[in-house]
């Protein structure tokens, strides 16, 4: 079928978590790849999600039941080419999800190749790997009830025999197509990918097989088709050298940092995704200059416009949002939702207590501008999302109506959020910075009068702060690096 995704002789970008969002897949389509999968998204997230067309992006989006997280985000100009990475470990989850999607999507692929403890200790992933009739009955099951293809990604097992019959196996399901991580489950990307493996699978079979593993050998683009002569496959998928530089995939040769992460915030731009993620991603593509003056704005910025801002993106940002019906909000998943009550301002506005370095918060400022103004004190009116026991705030002010759409941990957080937003829009710092003579005698007489404010929240607060803390160390102790190939 002419319509259907093909493997032979392709250069594929591999499915990584937290980078293979939508502008990343688009820049790396612009660049030259032929496929592009999605990071790795789990069975029960997506069986509790929702498809949205949005309209205002022109985007297909999967939405979790609070209306605020988009799990997976597509457009009609990836739609042959995107491939939908699952980790299951259950054949009827599997299906139920790949019907879900399969409309949107050029293929799906089940993961049996991360090593991650979370997917080991779910089933899901590499632990596939020892359950060969668990994972025919995934593939059965999708291959025999989908109109798309499917394809599975797997690591090698201790032997070349083992490997071998394990993917012959996998073939026998009806899958199109097989990728081959080259290392054992135990190996990292620094331990060297084993040649031997792929070009054993690739031999083997009938249907394309998929190199991977072979960043640490991959600089330019001719030696992506290098590497798929050394393994003898059909094709190669690239992962961290992608994540580094997207223009990998130029036959035309790789361009500057600065040139990709410039295409690359014109993606994020049209497509509203979270500054948080964007950050993330240019981080990976800075590499060592992330210590340089660029890198430490990107770290301390706190919006899309700010992220923009560092490339000289922001009139492009500002066009872009020109353009977009008043109202409308783009929430941290990047969705976009318009508030029954016409009457409140919002934006996303997020709290985070590490850019308020002087005693002037948010609330604060905004109290201590009512108090000069003779105008009644700000009033908060809070919600609680059951999903996670988040909270998010409204604040009235002066006769009208302010709300952060960013939800937060704390009770406080939420109020700041909002607090935030209202000082912005009435043109009163939000704490973040003194701008002038007048704030700064502000943050000398602010201890004392928001004692007498907030003493009835205080206590409230205090338990707040002991949690974050608590949670920070905790983070400290249990971060986790991206998935890579």
């Amino acid at each position: 079928d002419g319509d259907k995704l093909s493997y032979w002789n392709k250069v594929i970008l591999a499915p990584m978590v937290r980078i293979g969002t939508l502008p990343t897949r688009l820049l790396a389509l612009k660049y030259g790849a032929d496929i592009v999968y999605t990071e790795e998204i789990i069975d029960f997230k997506m069986l509790g999600c929702q498809r949205v067309d949005n309209d205002l992006l022109g985007t297909i989006d999967y939405v979790m039941p609070d209306g605020e997280s988009v799990v997976f985000r597509t457009c009609p100009a990836e739609k042959r080419h995107v491939v939908f990475q699952m980790g299951t470990a259950d054949p009827e989850r599997a299906l139920a999800v790949a019907k879900k999607i399969e409309n949107d999507v050029a293929c799906v692929d089940i993961n049996m190749g991360c090593p991650k403890s979370f997917s080991i200790l779910g089933g899901m992933g590499a632990a596939l790997l020892s359950k060969p009739d668990t994972i025919k009955q995934i593939l059965t099951s999708l291959v025999t009830n989908l109109s798309k293809p499917v394809t599975c990604k797997i690591r090698i097992l201790k032997t070349i025999e083992e490997t071998v019959k394990l993917a012959q196996m996998i073939e026998s399901c009806g899958v199109v197509a097989i990728t081959v991580h080259g290392r054992w489950l135990h190996e990292r990307p620094r331990d060297s990918v084993h040649y031997s493996y792929i070009k054993a699978v690739a031999d083997s079979l009938s249907i394309p097989v998929v190199a991977n593993g072979g960043s640490n050998s991959i600089r330019v683009n001719s030696d992506i088709e290098q590497f798929r002569t050394d393994c003898g496959a059909a094709s190669v998928m690239v992962a961290r050298a992608a994540c580094w530089n997207l223009s990998i995939f130029r036959k035309q040769g790789v361009l500057p940092s600065d040139n990709v992460i410039k295409d690359y915030l014109e993606y994020t731009i049209i497509y509203d995704n979270h500054y948080i993620n964007a950050k993330y991603c240019i981080q990976q593509m800075m590499g060592s200059e992330v210590n340089s003056d660029c890198g430490k704005r990107l770290h301390a910025a706190q919006s899309l416009r700010e992220v923009c801002e560092i490339w000289d993106a922001e009139s492009r940002y500002d066009a872009v949002q020109a353009t977009r019906p008043k109202g409308c909000t783009h929430v941290a998943s990047g969705a976009s939702v318009t508030d029954g009550d016409s009457d409140i301002i919002e934006a996303y506005v997020p709290y985070d207590r590490r850019l308020y370095t002087c005693r002037l918060s948010a609330k604060s400022s905004l109290f201590e501008y009512s108090r000069r103004k003779c105008l009644p004190p700000p009033e908060y009116h809070n919600e609680i999302r059951s999903l996670d026991n988040y909270f998010r705030a409204v604040v009235l002010f002066n006769g009208q109506k302010y709300k952060s759409t960013a939800w937060a941990k704390t009770k406080r957080g939420g109020e700041q959020a909002s607090a935030a937003l209202c000082c912005q829009e009435i043109g009163l710092s939000d704490g973040r910075q003194a701008d002038s003579i007048e704030e700064l005698s502000l943050m000398k007489r602010s201890k004392s009068h928001q004692v007498d404010a907030e003493s009835e929240l205080s206590r409230n607060d205090n338990e707040d702060d002991n949690i974050a803390v608590t949670k920070k160390r905790d983070r400290r102790h249990g971060l986790m690096s991206p998935s890579t190939e």
